[in-house]
């Protein structure tokens, strides 16, 4: 289960079926695989399911009460506050800012180096998750702060399970607590600079600080602190991985490279990207590239929940208090839903094509229903910049002496990062 899920979980789908019992460790654990399974899951039976009782229960500590690791209520009027920050013109407006460091970043790549993908993209995305998502421009060195406090934290929930259950003043989690206290420091300062100038600011930290309850009351400054860095979280961790995954496949990919370098010659002024370029129209073979790294490697590739009432799933009872895990990673998997599943095949995505023939539930690389991902637009918009940005500059080319490992906790990644060379178009 830690070394080769993917295969593991395939093999006991073909052999028990789309619902099946594993034990991890000390808990048994109901594994729900395919496309119907995914859709009672996060749609027709989500009310039986609650996130916060499952195993990522565990990203309390750094997230806090946050709308990402709360059930009901709750979560539901904070997702409703948070919507209008991702609205599609909403993120139109921003596009451009994205753009900008996204063409800064690439301008970073200089042919005839070795560039580890996944560090460089990761310091990129938490810049425009700082700067332009959440909308905090502060001098160079807090910035640099804030990142290193952020990432610091984050790395624990990557620890082996048993280090991460350690507590005591030298473990990782007392490491990790004190990078959080730090972290906090400069957020809250910068939450109660913006009050007492009665001035909210930008980006979605700008809107956390205007935001009000039904009683007309600000929110909490320790509420405003969670929904920040949930977003924060959210809003790097998995583009950084997208984009590592797609410039994998991409370097052992020829024919799809070419033709998305294509794409953007002919489409991109001087070989820039613009906000008007990446609105998900314009580029179709940057479309269908996402598409399918996302197929082959969703960030989320687990979905942990627990069930607070008798349900079924893919038509097996399940009774209330036991842990259910789908997996969008393994049924994108599946041969009878796509054939050659370990082929890295964009034209799956082409309209008319395979893929619009799927049932409900069958591609769900954000997750589905109530908890799909609130960030996805501004995620699909980042992603487009940096990769037309990369892509109209320079070639990425793997290195054999560094082949890609996958990592699985808290989300699916690159292990000890991606090298690869940058080469001239």
């Amino acid at each position: 289960m830690t070394t080769a899920p993917l295969e593991m979980l395939l093999r006991h789908q073909r052999r028990y079926g789309s619902v099946f019992t594993l034990r991890h460790a000390h808990q048994s654990v109901v594994w729900g695989i395919g496309a119907e399974a995914n859709h009672d899951i996060t749609v027709k039976n989500a009310d039986a399911f609650s996130w916060r009782e499952s195993r990522f229960g565990d990203l309390w500590p750094l997230l806090g009460d946050s709308f990402f690791a709360i059930d009901g209520a709750y979560h539901h009027e904070t997702r409703r506050m948070l919507l209008p920050a991702f609205h599609a013109r909403s993120v139109a407006d921003i596009a451009q800012g994205v753009v900008d460091e996204a063409v800064a970043g690439a301008a970073e790549l200089t042919p005839g180096t070795q560039v580890d993908v996944n560090h460089w993209v990761r310091a990129l995305a938490m810049r425009i998750a700082l700067r332009v998502l959440a909308g905090i421009r502060t001098d160079a060195a807090t910035e640099r702060e804030m990142t290193d406090l952020f990432e610091r934290a984050l790395a624990f929930h990557g620890l082996p399970l048993p280090l991460q259950m350690l507590r005591g003043p030298r473990t990782p989690y007392a490491a990790m607590r004190r990078s959080r206290a730090a972290l906090d420091r400069l957020l809250i300062a910068e939450i109660d600079r913006r009050r007492a100038a009665e001035d909210p600011g930008p980006g979605v930290l700008g809107m956390l600080v205007a935001a009000t309850d039904e009683q007309g009351r600000p929110l909490p400054t320790g509420a405003v602190r969670d929904h920040l860095v949930s977003l924060l979280f959210a809003g790097h961790d998995t583009t950084t991985a997208t984009f590592s995954f797609l410039a994998h496949e991409l370097g052992r990919t020829p024919g799809a490279r070419e033709e998305l370098t294509a794409e953007l010659d002919e489409r991109l002024d001087d070989g820039l990207p613009t906000a008007s370029t990446i609105d998900g129209k314009a580029l179709p073979v940057l479309e269908r590239v996402l598409s399918e790294t996302l197929r082959r490697y969703p960030s989320a590739w687990v979905g942990p929940r627990r069930t607070v009432a008798d349900t079924e799933v893919a038509g097996v009872p399940v009774p209330a208090g036991v842990a259910v895990h789908y997996s969008s990673w393994v049924t994108h998997h599946l041969e009878e839903l796509y054939p050659d599943p370990l082929a890295f095949r964009p034209d799956r995505f082409l309209p008319g094509g395979e893929v619009d023939a799927l049932p409900k539930g069958a591609y769900v690389p954000f997750g589905g229903g109530s908890r799909m991902c609130l960030g996805k637009r501004f995620a699909e918009y980042e992603l487009r910049a940096i990769v037309a940005a990369v892509y109209g500059r320079v070639r990425l080319a793997p290195d054999p002496a560094h082949p890609l490992r996958l990592s699985f906790t808290p989300t699916l990644g690159p292990k000890d990062g991606l090298v690869m060379a940058v080469r001239e178009r």
